[in-house]
């Protein structure tokens, strides 16, 4: 099991950035796929047709968002938390992923760079 960190910057305000994350509308804007997504905690969501799924563990909009992503049988809950925090005219999100399985790391940090975050900040700086 392994770790990721990554933090970027996104024109936007952090309610702007949580929106993207939570919404299952605008997940699908960014993603291209339909999305199963609500900010309440508890909730089971599925994105990229259930490619990633999990459950949300903690939300507290516009600043904090905990999830639990399922990898199948795994003796750690692999754990993603995003911190948003405004610098200025911007947010800096702030994300670490825990307990991502060895075989599947390096899919998980390209993704969460360009296909995910690198998504949202495409998304949200286009206009």
């Amino acid at each position: 099991m392994k770790n990721f960190e990554y933090a970027t910057e996104v024109m936007a305000d952090p309610e702007e950035v949580f929106t993207a994350l939570t919404n299952p509308f605008q997940i699908e804007l960014w993603s291209g796929f339909p999305a199963e997504m609500k900010a309440e905690e508890g909730f089971v969501f599925s994105l990229w047709e259930g490619d990633i799924c999990g459950v949300n563990l903690k939300v507290a909009p516009p600043r904090l968002l905990v999830q639990e992503w399922f990898f199948g049988e795994t003796d750690q809950p692999s754990i993603v938390t995003l911190r948003l925090k405004r610098a200025r005219d911007r947010t800096r999100v702030e994300l670490t992923h825990a307990n991502i399985p060895d075989e599947v790391y390096d899919e998980i940090a390209t993704g969460w760079k360009t296909y995910y975050l690198g998504a949202i900040k495409g998304l949200l700086e286009m206009y």
